[in-house]
């Protein structure tokens, strides 16, 4: 379970950000504050994984505290001017949300955040290609427009896609699914739209058992499929 801390002045709003947390599965709040000194003091008696940390607090600002909650950080937050924006990513939060905002908004922000961490799971060695894709799973929900078929996800949608531009080769749907923690056949029916809509070139590669493999690549401006002339 990923462990959250929520800060907010207003009690309410704390407590429905709270409850909009333990409706993602995989995450559960493990203390609110309503002060800076309050979320300091929770943070340290807590450690939690992540903090939702409002900029405007009765005894200090957000951004103050980032570094002394010693956790990643989320801002939750009405400040929408671009020198609040700034600070806070200069600060290193890992996203930030205007309110108000919805419980899907939200969620989306968590469950971008969830496969990041697991992305970046363990103590392995990295490759650029690695922290490429770790910085785009970080902000999944918020890039990428895709098109997305009837009954599919935007949201998973959108994390194929970034697995293909950030890979260096073509790959299949089988390291797809294990790159995203999805199944084999719903990276399959992703990467066969992509390849559908023209986004993404399909190549066969054969293996001992003589079956072929589908491999599919981003296309880039340089590789677009020619016209069809028949």
């Amino acid at each position: 379970m990923i462990r959250v801390l929520v800060v907010d002045d207003d009690f309410r709003v704390a407590n429905l950000h709270a409850h909009f947390v333990r409706a993602v599965a995989g995450f559960t709040v493990i203390a609110v504050a309503h002060t800076a000194a309050t979320a300091v003091e929770q943070a340290r008696k807590h450690r939690p994984d992540i903090a939702l940390l409002d900029l405007y607090l009765p005894d200090g600002r957000g951004t103050d505290l980032i570094g002394e909650l010693e956790c990643d950080v989320v801002m939750l937050t009405a400040a929408a001017d671009a020198a609040s924006v700034r600070e806070a990513f200069g600060r290193g939060v890992a996203n930030y949300l205007v309110k108000p905002f919805s419980a899907a908004d939200l969620a989306d922000r968590l469950q971008a955040y969830a496969r990041y961490r697991g992305h970046l799971n363990g103590n392995r060695a990295l490759g650029q290609t690695d922290i490429d894709l770790a910085a785009r799973l970080l902000r999944a929900g918020d890039q990428v427009q895709a098109s997305v078929r009837k009954g599919r996800s935007a949201h998973t949608a959108n994390l194929v896609i970034e697995a293909l531009r950030g890979a260096a080769e073509a790959v299949s749907a089988a390291e797809v699914a294990a790159l995203l923690g999805l199944s084999r056949p719903t990276a399959q029916r992703y990467l066969a739209d992509l390849a559908q809509d023209g986004r993404a070139s399909v190549s066969l590669r054969y293996g001992s058992t003589g079956r072929p493999e589908h491999r599919y690549q981003w296309r880039t401006k340089t590789t677009a499929p020619s016209p069809d002339r028949s």
